[in-house]
C-alpha cells in the first residue's frame, strides 16, 4: 500500500494539485481594480461639481436681523443680488404687482371716462394715479433685478375687464368696487408679508409703496359704493 500512496502523492505534485491559496471573493482581480480606480475618481469629481453648482444656484442665506422668518422660505429659490438675496416669493410679488396694474389701470381709466357717479369717478382717478406710479416703480425694479415681466393681463383679469365693459348703471358700480377690492385686497396681503420678510432692499421698497397705495385704493373703492 505504501508505494501506491507514494505514487499518488508524486502525481498530485506533478499535476499541480497540491495545497493552494483560494482567492478571496472580497478582492477583485487586478484588471478590475485598474478599471475601478479611474471610475471612482470620476464619480467623486462629478459629486463635488454637483454640490458646488447647487450651492451657487441655491444659496442658503442666514440673517440675524429677522430670525422669525423660516429658513426654508429664505432659501427657497434665492439668488444673490447687489441689493440682497432675491427669493422666489420676491419674484412672484414683483410679477403680481405688474399683473394687477395691467388690468386695474384700464379699469380705473374706464371708470373715469364713463363716470357713472362722482364717487366711482373719484375712485377711478385715484386708482389710475396710483397704478400709473406703481407701474413705473415695478418696471424699474424688474429692470434692475433683470426680471421678465408679463405684458398683458391674465385670462381671468381680461374676463373682469370684459364684464366691466358690459355692465351698466348700478350693476357696473358694484362690480367695479367688488372685483377691484377683492384683487387689491389679495395683493395687499402679499405686499404686507413681503415687506416684513424680504431681504432685498429694492423689493422691500416696492412692497412699502404697494402697501401704502393699495390701502388708499381700498379706502377709495369702499367709499365709491357707500
Amino acid at each position: 500500500m505504501a508505494p501506491v500512496t507514494h505514487q499518488r502523492t508524486n502525481s498530485a505534485r506533478e499535476l499541480g494539485e497540491g495545497p493552494a491559496t483560494v482567492p478571496s471573493s472580497a478582492a477583485p482581480p487586478a484588471s478590475v481594480r485598474r478599471i475601478m480606480r479611474p471610475l471612482t475618481g470620476t464619480v467623486l469629481v462629478v459629486v463635488a461639481l454637483t454640490a458646488t453648482i447647487a450651492a451657487l444656484v441655491f444659496p442658503v442665506w442666514s440673517y440675524a436681523d429677522r430670525a422669525g422668518t423660516p429658513p426654508a422660505r429664505l432659501a427657497a429659490g434665492s439668488v444673490p443680488t447687489r441689493w440682497g438675496p432675491l427669493s422666489a416669493a420676491d419674484r412672484d410679488f414683483v410679477v403680481r404687482v405688474r399683473l394687477t396694474g395691467l388690468w386695474a389701470l384700464p379699469a380705473a381709466q374706464q371708470a373715469t371716462g364713463r363716470a357713472p357717479s362722482r364717487a366711482v369717478e373719484a375712485a377711478g382717478r385715484h386708482l389710475a394715479t396710483d397704478h400709473t406710479y406703481l407701474g413705473v416703480r415695478v418696471r424699474d425694479v424688474a429692470a434692475r433685478l433683470r426680471l421678465a415681466l408679463p405684458s398683458r393681463p391674465t385670462a381671468e383679469q381680461r374676463t373682469w375687464l370684459d364684464r366691466l365693459t358690459e355692465a351698466q348703471g348700478r350693476a357696473y358700480e358694484e362690480l367695479f368696487a367688488t372685483v377691484l377690492r377683492r384683487d387689491h385686497g389679495t395683493l395687499f396681503s402679499v405686499a404686507a408679508e413681503i415687506r416684513a420678510t424680504t431681504r432685498n432692499t429694492l423689493v422691500r421698497a416696492l412692497a412699502d409703496d404697494a402697501v401704502r397705495l393699495l390701502l388708499a385704493d381700498l379706502n377709495a373703492l369702499e367709499t365709491s359704493v357707500s
